[in-house]
């Protein structure tokens, strides 16, 4: 049942990632004045470190018996990429806790089902939001190869993904073209791969955050520095108030703030335990790779290799803690020997980066509208989704706004699922 539209005021989004932007451009694009909120220096958040990934097939990783039982084999301590510092126990333990409870089995298939709706519509998402920014060219849908060291390890693989939940996407056995091309690349010996259809790529992270940002102001959008605090007004609804004071909005706000969203929330009652799982990449000039390769995940090593515009990128890595954690060093030194061992174009200057993904135990993203306040929504906790999913969000978001039903059941990803109001 459609949603009245609570006010024709000027509607906040505070973020400015790419679930933020898609908020932002689907409310202008509904004729919904909006000003997005965000401080400086977002270019350095998950939105734009990540491997670029449209990853239509990631129904998983979801809270599961089966992620559960994996994780002692994938600690970084013995070479994988799962990372629960022990100074950081604080974080990842009462995290760790929720993560089993969501993960028995009806948890489980509720949260498979509301993935595999949200990804059904990721890629159709990505078109309209591109088709928008009149940038047709920054997304590119080649799929993508994982590629596999071992015969055991090709084999278990090749197994796992034949049987696996992949949404949309489709998966084949490379040709043999396909497997050559990807052998005289790397110095590693490939043992097998395989290829991945429906899913895609983003041409080059920093010219897509310009792309979004000037469609938004094109749009008639208005961009503010900084952050913005929320207040409650005598009638129960909530205003924006910027750091010098100033009202920014009492009309629609929207909390878009990826990791960071919890603490915006809680004071307002809801439980958000939502935890900061990073990942780390390094980044070259490129050289070296085809600019028309897809991405290639080399699965032994938990390494996904990207070739953008604007240089290679190899990222890895789920490290459980806290936003404001110094980065650990180790991670980028494995990173560069990986690339070593592969045969990685590597060489010369290399960019190091650490992001924030903003993680919920069940892996399932908060959507939807605030039950603690009527002009309250929210939109974050995509995991490693974020990119995939933004579009999605943005037009369920803007919708509910507008008083209109969501193509996308938004009933999966409420917040009230942890308690709270």
């Amino acid at each position: 049942m459609p949603i009245a539209k609570i006010s024709p005021e000027r509607a906040l989004v505070i973020g400015g990632g790419i679930v933020g932007l898609s908020v932002a451009i689907a409310l202008q694009g509904k004729g919904i004045s909006t000003i997005l909120v965000a401080p400086s220096g977002m270019r350095g958040t998950a939105s734009w470190g990540n491997a670029g990934h449209i990853a239509t097939e990631q129904v998983e990783p979801l809270a599961s018996a089966a992620l559960v039982k994996s994780a002692w084999r994938r600690l970084f301590w013995r070479g994988g990429a799962l990372s629960l510092p022990p100074g950081e126990i604080a974080h990842w333990l009462p995290f760790s806790l929720r993560l089993l409870l969501a993960a028995r089995p009806s948890g489980y298939a509720r949260g498979r089902a509301a993935l595999e709706a949200a990804l059904a519509q990721a890629m159709p998402a990505w078109r309209r939001l591109v088709a928008v920014a009149d940038a047709p060219g920054l997304l590119i849908e080649r799929g993508h190869f994982i590629a596999w060291e071992s015969e055991a390890s090709a084999e278990k693989g090749r197994a796992h993904w034949l049987a696996a939940p992949t949404g949309s996407a489709r998966v084949r056995d490379v040709t043999p073209a396909e497997l050559a091309q990807l052998r005289a690349l790397v110095s590693a010996p490939i043992a097998g791969a395989i290829r991945f259809e429906g899913s895609g790529q983003i041409a080059d992270p920093d010219l897509l955050a310009d792309a979004l940002e000037a469609t938004f102001l094109r749009l008639g959008g208005a961009r503010r520095s900084g952050i913005a605090t929320l207040r409650r007004t005598a009638g129960g609804a909530v205003e924006a108030i910027s750091a010098d004071g100033a009202l920014l909005t009492s009309g629609p706000v929207v909390i878009a703030a990826g990791a960071a969203s919890g603490a915006l929330l809680r004071p307002l009652g809801h439980a958000v335990p939502i935890i900061a799982e990073r990942g780390y990449h390094i980044q070259s000039d490129g050289a070296g790779w085809p600019e028309d390769l897809p991405p290639v995940v080399f699965e032994d090593r938990s390494l996904i290799v990207t070739r953008f515009r604007s240089g290679l990128r190899a990222a890895s890595f789920v490290e459980f803690g806290s936003i404001a954690t110094p980065p650990d060093a180790r991670k980028w030194a494995r990173l560069r020997a990986h690339a070593a061992a592969i045969g990685l174009p590597f060489a010369g200057a290399v960019h190091e980066w650490i992001g924030a993904r903003p993680t919920l135990p069940d892996y399932l993203p908060a959507i939807g509208r605030s039950s603690a306040a009527p002009n309250l929504f929210y939109a974050f906790g995509h995991q490693h989704l974020g990119l995939t999913l933004g579009p999605v969000t943005g037009e369920a978001v803007a919708a509910l706004i507008a008083g209109e039903t969501p193509e996308l059941d938004l009933a999966p990803f409420d917040l009230r699922r942890f308690g709270g109001s």
